[in-house]
């Protein structure tokens, strides 16, 4: 795999460029994908969703994640009608509909084909800095808890059926230069970028999953993008193990990462 320059832009050709934009983001948990909703939800022309599978994710693992029972009410526990309804009407109009997902939430048995209509962006980051960040908040992780492993599946996929290499961002070199990699990744999609978008208000956002109060306290103190040193984290031979499970598709996807 080669990785993607700034300049190229890779449409589906099957893509309907009269109609409202998709973008979808997978991502792992423990990433820079809340603050990335933030950017585009400040945005004038976009809607986000946050993690729409993620009930159906819960309901068909039965994992005991912070808020699972309320997560689960509150969200749509059917994956096809989740399917449905992000390939179809933009809520409000909008033209831009930016859909924040964790690729974990695939699970075996979903179906695919409905992903093929969005233009799909990876968001990664190394799996031994999102297991030591993961385990602050859940003790128990498994190497697909963090998603790199169905990142990696998914863009294979997605690579076969397009013939084409899809988008790919490494959060920690993102953080060095915010605006560049959003000029790059909005040119990208043939959307304009907008200053907007590297700074946003403090707080909570009603668009914000109910599972917020667990997982979002420092983007809700946060009003942009830090650059922050990605020091390579102390971890136990468990944990470590995890990670080193998660290295080779890790590996892989950093290999096709968009550079500036």
């Amino acid at each position: 795999m080669s990785a993607v320059r700034l300049g190229r832009s890779r449409h589906p050709a099957s893509r309907d460029t009269s109609a409202s934009m998709r973008v979808a983001m997978w991502s792992g948990p423990r990433n820079i994908s809340t603050a990335m909703m933030r950017a585009f939800e400040n945005r004038s022309d976009c809607v986000v969703s946050d993690e729409p599978l993620y009930a159906a994710y819960l309901h068909q693992t039965g994992l005991d994640h912070p808020g699972r029972d309320e997560v689960i009410a509150a969200g749509e526990s059917d994956w096809r009608t989740v399917a449905e309804s992000l390939t179809g009407p933009v809520p409000g109009g909008r033209p831009l509909w930016y859909q924040k997902h964790m690729s974990h939430h695939l699970l075996d048995g979903m179906a695919h084909d409905w992903i093929h209509a969005l233009t799909n962006v990876f968001l990664i980051r190394h799996p031994a800095a999102v297991v030591a960040s993961y385990i602050k908040s859940r003790a128990e992780v498994q190497p697909g808890d963090i998603g790199l492993l169905q990142q990696a599946g998914l863009f294979d996929e997605l690579h076969l059926a397009g013939g084409q290499t899809p988008l790919v961002i490494d959060s920690t070199e993102f953080l060095t230069d915010p605006r560049g990699f959003l000029q790059a990744l909005c040119g990208h999609v043939g959307i304009d970028f907008e200053e907007a978008m590297l700074r946003w208000p403090a707080g909570p956002r009603d668009s914000d999953g109910v599972w917020a109060r667990h997982w979002y306290h420092a983007v809700w103190d946060s009003t942009g993008f830090e650059c922050r040193p990605e020091r390579e984290p102390e971890l136990s031979a468990k944990h470590r193990k995890i990670a080193e499970a998660c290295l080779p598709a890790y590996e892989r996807l950093h290999a096709a990462r968009l550079r500036l």
